[in-house]
């Protein structure tokens, strides 16, 4: 494995498929017009457009018009939360979400608590990072316009209970809306199953370009635009569309249909094969979201009484890529916003790595994985002084 690097971090982005690429170039290159324009060039634009809509439409179950293109999933929450917030605060201002929310979420909807007059209702979840359908019914009132609830956690994988709570919002009369980044690809993912009014998805996740990205719109749900220009997308996002990153989006949705269950079940294998074999390697390891409703590629482990950032870097140095949490947060030195919200104690959360695997990884990745890891948390610890006094004579994780 000398000089090769294996890569656990699908869950910040994915490499880009070589037959993505491929659909690509021809509008970086010769199909380079503008998808407005009405000429030849215009009107290849615009059939690139059209038809990735159509096969993204199709992997989500909803009318193509019914999806419009942005500039990647943060763009996509934004627009829809403010959207729904700016167009509807004549029937309210009050918005329900939860406190492990990815901060395209959080971060706009404090935007909109502090600058806009909105009140906003963050929820807690339990030991696993699962939201409470109970709790979203009782936080609504008359003056609830939104509730926004992720399907899966970016960080932990816990997979969220989105037809309880559509159920809830559908009966109270209250718009639902999800960012489905994470799970859009790892999961089967059908609008009809979720029962949700807007769902956030990105291309970068599923082995698509970066930079763009969709928010599908329930015919009916009322949505202000967040930037004004043009009439592109339905005049919801006005500005001259990505042409080759859409063309791009529309054929990693069209590879990542291919094989799906079983290409979802040898990566959560592998998954499983890493998490069996760290456990069996290392004591004092503490598994972070549900063992069960978790997406299948994902792993958030805590290594007690050492610091995560200097675990990947000694993973890097073996050529192994991971985080500690969501890339969006790279460079914050408070703990996980996510695991504080599960209750996980800061000097467990603090030990917290996310191994988030893909298509590209391989058994002998793994394999190499459970040689090297084990040695580099030990020797981590023993430099800790609060390791030899921290682990029960029974080797037995802390609770």
């Amino acid at each position: 494995m000398a000089n090769r690097f294996i890569y656990l971090d699908h869950n910040a982005t994915t490499p880009l498929d070589a037959r993505v690429l491929e659909a690509m170039l021809p509008y970086l290159k010769d199909k380079y017009g503008n998808a407005s324009s009405i000429h030849t060039k215009g009107r290849e634009a615009r059939e690139a457009i059209d038809k990735a809509r159509r096969i993204i439409a199709s992997a989500l179950g909803i009318a193509p018009e019914d999806l419009i293109f942005t500039s990647g999933g943060t763009e996509a929450d934004n627009l829809a939360i403010k959207g729904v917030a700016l167009a509807n605060k004549d029937k309210g201002n009050h918005i329900i979400t939860s406190k492990i929310e990815h901060l395209a979420v959080l971060n706009t909807c404090q935007f909109l608590e502090k600058r806009m007059g909105f009140t906003v209702t963050y929820l807690d979840v339990d030991k696993y990072g699962m939201v409470s359908s109970e709790d979203v019914k009782k936080a609504i009132k008359k003056e609830t316009i939104l509730v926004t609830i992720m399907h899966a956690n970016n960080e932990v994988g816990t997979i969220e209970p989105l037809k309880e709570i559509a159920k809830i919002t559908r009966e109270k009369g209250v718009y639902f809306h999800t960012d489905a980044v994470q799970s859009f690809g790892k999961v089967t993912l059908k609008i009809e199953d979720l029962g949700v009014d807007l769902l956030s998805i990105s291309a970068h996740k599923i082995y698509g370009p970066k930079g763009v990205g969709g928010l599908y719109i329930r015919k009916g749900v009322k949505i202000y635009p967040h930037q004004h220009g043009g009439h592109h997308e339905r005049n919801r996002r006005a500005g001259t569309e990505n042409v080759s990153g859409i063309a791009g989006f529309g054929k990693a949705v069209e590879l990542m249909q291919e094989d799906f269950e079983k290409k979802t079940e040898r990566i959560k294998i592998l998954r499983d094969k890493l998490h069996r074999g760290l456990t069996e390697g290392l004591d004092a390891l503490h598994l972070n979201g549900h063992p069960a409703l978790r997406l299948p590629n994902t792993l958030n482990l805590s290594f007690e009484f050492v610091e995560g950032e200097s675990i990947l870097i000694n993973l890097d140095l073996k050529g192994i890529c991971a985080a500690t949490g969501s890339a969006c947060t790279s460079g914050s030195l408070e703990p996980s916003h996510v695991l504080t919200a599960m209750g996980v104690a800061p000097e467990i959360s603090q030990g917290a790595i996310r191994f988030s695997l893909g298509e590209i990884n391989s058994e002998e990745e793994v394999d190499y994985c459970l040689e090297v890891i084990p040695p580099i948390i030990k020797r981590l610890r023993e430099m800790s002084p609060l390791y030899k006094g921290g682990i029960r004579e029974n080797g037995s994780i802390r609770e």
